[in-house]
């Protein structure tokens, strides 16, 4: 009855909260099908949206209220972001076809699954190298402006990291879902990036600001791209989730059935070692809750559990 409990508890939560948080990924089925790069029409609706809210600004400089005028164009408060809900639909963006009844999660009891089982799985899609979950994107928008908004008011980054991966240890990650996404954190980071980009040179090394206040207003002096902050610890097979106890050993099992995809097709399933140092140490004061032998390669390295005699 505990768990039952937990369950309603969670899925009211998220219901509570509007997030898009509530969706996993799936990154393992189906990842041999080739996808069409969707960067170049993401980049496109961003800086659309940028050329909008610039167009039409009135008043005077006011950072809090651009990052607020970004988020309601391309972000939103309930349920799926914006430009989330536009890579879920749009027939510019190629995803995998992956449907519940037929993910990582199928078949798995809802105490383990939880949230994932009410809400589904996210459309997985291709960003450049990277396969993501469009979540990914309502992270990215949503809680990079919560985190940015809290490193507005006190300037303290390594505070605000570990706030973060507080919260996702909590309602938008293990309460809700039994997993902590590292990915899903990593995009919140990316998000702040983002907002700080707006107006900072340097944020994105070698780069100036994307605004620049001139004239009595604002101005596009470079364009946004998702490229200067979607990377390999984007997908959850290459950084994969640090899962709760029960569902960590269900996933483990599941994740076997990809050793033949794995074997015939390494490239697709390993990160190169220096790729992931580099990201480990960019990511250093988010907290991330590493599991490497969560990694494909790893589980199928091992030898499978012996089954019980019959």
């Amino acid at each position: 009855m505990r768990w039952r409990l937990v369950c309603v508890i969670a899925l009211l939560c998220v219901a509570a909260s509007g997030t898009s948080a509530a969706y996993e990924t799936d990154p393992y089925s189906n990842r041999r099908v080739p996808l069409h790069d969707s960067e170049p029409v993401m980049d496109r609706e961003v800086n659309a949206a940028l050329a909008d809210i610039v167009a039409h600004w009135q008043g005077p400089r006011d950072d809090n209220r651009m990052v607020m005028a970004v988020f309601k164009r391309i972000g939103g408060y309930y349920w799926v972001d914006h430009l989330e809900r536009w890579a879920m639909d749009s027939p510019e963006v190629e995803r995998l076809p992956t449907p519940l009844h037929r993910s990582i999660y199928r078949g798995l009891p809802i105490h383990l699954t939880r949230v994932a089982a009410a809400f589904g799985v996210a459309p997985v899609f291709r960003m450049g190298d990277t396969l993501i979950g469009t979540d990914k994107i309502g992270h990215f928008l949503s809680q990079g402006r919560k985190f940015w908004q809290r490193w507005h008011r006190n300037g303290d980054e390594a505070k605000e990291a570990a706030t973060a991966s507080r919260v996702e240890g909590g309602i938008f990650g293990s309460v809700t879902t039994g997993t902590f996404s590292n990915a899903d954190l990593v995009a919140d980071f990316e998000g702040y990036r983002f907002y700080r980009s707006l107006f900072e040179d340097g944020i994105i090394p070698g780069k100036p600001a994307i605004l620049r206040w001139q004239d009595d207003h604002w101005q596009i002096q470079r364009p946004f791209t998702w490229a200067d902050h979607v990377d390999a610890y984007w997908d959850e097979a290459l950084e994969p989730n640090k899962y709760q106890k029960g569902l960590r050993r269900a996933m483990r099992v599941r994740l076997r059935e990809f050793c033949g995809d794995e074997a015939e097709a390494p490239d697709l399933y390993r990160l190169p070692a220096d790729v992931d140092v580099g990201l480990a140490a960019r990511y250093e004061e988010l907290h991330l809750r590493a599991d490497p032998d969560m990694r494909l390669g790893a589980i199928c390295r091992e030898e499978p559990p012996a089954q019980p005699a019959r």
